[in-house]
């Protein structure tokens, strides 16, 4: 369900991706040991998406990177990345790993809505979910258009408008029928689950990217790989994901 409430999120997602952290020393091992980046729920290859056609190297931040797996395949491509995460806990996770694969970048505590950087200081950034469903969107995408210098590419990943339509309450599996309205969409907030999550429609997420300062350059809506097999998640399912996207990528321009 979809509400209004205060910005008290920021902590309660704090806890609850510090609870989530040793359940993702693994997995975060395993994207670490990636030849290629693989996005998204269904590990999409990055030759297959082209998700970083646009990266050029220079001065990057991650916006939520929880065990650092992306900030590592960007430093492996010439980027100078930093790490930034509400939780202290993953980013013990991301030292840990940087320390077993002797990748090293700076890994920093703090809110995407209110980064700890002057203006300008970054060429690149991007965020597989972790801002880019865990913060309010109406304030991380004006930072991370603060801390973009000019000509600056923010990509970010999250999930689809229309999984979120088609999710129930009960974050069961995606129905085939729309379950809540499109117009209002912003917090979301399950049954039985702590977490607040943010998600916009098109129109609306147009609008914030827009008056923030970016152009679009490019919506991806992901369609898992012909090899692909159910994922982990039990929100949505093979069957629908290849209906319908189930998760999008952004990627915009700072003007």
């Amino acid at each position: 369900m979809t509400s209004d409430s205060p910005a008290d999120h920021v902590e309660i997602n704090r806890h609850l991706w510090n609870s989530y952290a040793p359940d993702c020393l693994a997995s975060g091992e395993r994207a670490w040991a990636n030849s290629e980046p693989r996005w998204g729920i269904y590990q999409i290859v990055e030759s297959e998406l082209g998700l970083l056609e646009t990266f050029m190297g220079g001065d990057v931040i991650e916006l939520g990177c929880g065990t650092g797996y992306v900030s590592a395949w960007l430093a492996r491509l010439g980027g100078r990345p930093i790490g930034i995460d509400n939780s202290p806990l993953q980013l013990a996770n991301a030292a840990y790993l940087q320390n077993q694969f002797g990748t090293h970048f700076p890994l920093v505590q703090a809110n995407a809505e209110r980064l700890p950087f002057v203006d300008g200081s970054f060429d690149y950034a991007i965020s597989e979910y972790g801002a880019a469903i865990w913060c309010d969107p109406h304030r991380w995408i004006p930072e991370a258009a603060r801390v973009l210098r000019s000509g600056g590419r923010l990509v970010f990943l999250g999930n689809s408008t229309q999984l979120m339509l088609c999710v129930p309450d009960d974050d069961g599996a995606a129905t085939t029928e729309l379950l809540r309205p499109q117009f209002g969409m912003h917090r979301f907030e399950w049954a039985g689950d702590p977490g607040v999550e943010f998600h916009l429609s098109h129109g609306e997420m147009i609008k914030v990217l827009r008056t923030s300062g970016f152009e679009i350059e490019d919506l991806i809506e992901l369609r898992p790989p012909a090899q692909a097999e159910e994922n982990r998640y039990p929100f949505v399912d093979l069957e629908w994901a290849n209906r319908w996207p189930a998760e999008e990528a952004w990627i915009v321009r700072k003007r």
